[in-house]
């Protein structure tokens, strides 16, 4: 059977771990508290391929534990019990590290199985995930357990790991390399900080290269190196937090206008294919955070998603692009999202009451009403087709929702309402 690259050459050492210097360099706190032999039970969360098995792998070394590994996916409540019922002395003098790979796959009712173990001391746990702890792991999970988060890898970083791999397949081959410039760092660039993506990348490089002759060295070509590793940076699950992520960024660098990163992120979004979601943020962009200082942006952007919409990729990034450069180059305005958040905040809380008699739908007084009348004053009878009169019901009638943003559109339908109305 083979072992994939990434599996042959783990780290065998701590100092041999790539990336995670802030939890694993000297003086780190989790070195510290792997060296002192002490272990808590841990969650270790971040991207996939940032060391977080190898490391568990390298606690159970370092602390002489019986290591024991799960994955979520596929694993069990039964799994979990076999284990604790094979502990003796003699095949775990030390205790059991159970490693449970993708926890979040783990329902409220396993994960709760884990807890009398966890409590007694049978197993010391060390649970990772891809996705945020806090909303996937139980909270008497998390309440028991300390949370370390594994970060990206750098691309000079894992630059050191490609260039390890190579070496590694080089000698076992028994073959000399003969790598192009640039290939090391493509793949360490284009694998997105994926330790374990980017060599997976390296032995398809050279198993994709051409049987040197007896004599010969095998030549790795940048060319090969790019096509192998084509979209290998894109991190992207729909339904987890990368794709959250990404869509944060897209919509803050709009509000933020930064067309730069805007379009990035867009780019981002429509090499995943998920076209939709970056229509849906920038529409709510364009009535969120430009709004009232530029109010002919919502027919335009909407025109421009339905032109993407209707021809489809990839023409559709051209009116999509121009959309978003548009919306970070437009003044910003969020008076209306704050004028109706208020308002529902206050219908929320009970804050409402009848509407005023003038404004109902009715053209006739019951016998009950005291004063009868209709009383609605009709605004285009009066100057400048405005009359004064009350429209909110009597609970909140001094009520305030909207306040004029200090952009040019609105300052100008400010200053013509206050002429209007002598204020």
């Amino acid at each position: 059977m083979h072992t994939p690259l990434a599996d042959r050459i783990r780290p065998q050492s701590i100092d041999e771990i790539v990336g995670q210097k802030h939890l694993v360099g000297e003086g780190m706190p989790l070195r510290n508290i792997i060296e002192s032999g002490e272990l808590p039970n841990m969650i270790f969360y971040g991207p996939s391929g940032t060391g977080k098995t190898t490391l568990a792998r390298m606690i159970a070394k370092k602390t002489d534990r019986t290591l024991r590994k799960l994955n979520c996916t596929t694993a069990g409540t039964q799994d979990i019990r076999d284990i604790v019922n094979d502990l003796n002395a003699f095949t775990a003098p030390n205790g059991i590290l159970l490693y449970l790979d993708e926890i979040q796959y783990f329902n409220k009712k396993q994960q709760q199985t884990l807890l009398e173990y966890i409590e007694d001391g049978s197993i010391t746990l060390i649970a990772s995930t891809t996705e945020n702890p806090y909303f996937y792991v139980y909270s008497a999970i998390l309440s028991r357990s300390s949370v370390f988060e594994f970060k990206y890898v750098t691309p000079t970083e894992v630059e050191e790991a490609v260039n390890r791999g190579f070496k590694l397949l080089s000698e076992e081959k028994n073959e000399e390399f003969q790598i192009e410039d640039g290939v090391s760092s493509h793949i360490a660039t284009a694998c997105g900080g994926d330790v374990r993506k980017s060599l997976n990348a390296v032995e398809l490089c050279v198993l994709g290269s051409k049987k040197p002759q007896d004599g010969e060295a095998r030549i790795i070509t940048l060319e090969n190196a790019k096509a192998l590793t084509q979209k290998s940076a894109m991190r992207y699950d729909r339904e987890g937090d990368e794709h959250y992520d990404i869509l944060s960024a897209f919509q803050k660098s709009m509000r933020g206008s930064d067309p730069d990163a805007a379009i990035h992120y867009l780019a981002r979004l429509l090499e995943a294919g998920d076209m939709t979601s970056a229509i849906r943020r920038l529409l709510v962009c364009a009535a969120e955070d430009v709004g009232l200082a530029y109010p002919m942006i919502l027919p335009i952007v909407k025109a421009a998603t339905d032109i993407a919409l209707q021809v489809g990729m990839p023409e559709a990034r051209l009116p999509l692009a121009d959309a978003v450069i548009l919306v970070c180059n437009s003044p910003k305005s969020n008076t209306g999202h704050d004028a109706i958040n208020e308002a529902m905040e206050d219908l929320k809380n009970g804050k409402s009451g009848p509407i005023p008699r003038q404004l109902q739908n009715k053209h006739y007084d019951g016998d009950d009403a005291e004063v009868k009348g209709q009383f609605y004053l009709y605004p285009h009878d009066y100057p400048n087709r405005w009359v004064k009169q009350q429209y909110l019901p009597d609970a909140l009638k001094d009520k305030k929702y909207y306040r004029y943003g200090d952009n040019k559109q609105e300052q100008a339908a400010y200053e013509y309402w206050k002429k209007i109305k002598g204020e």
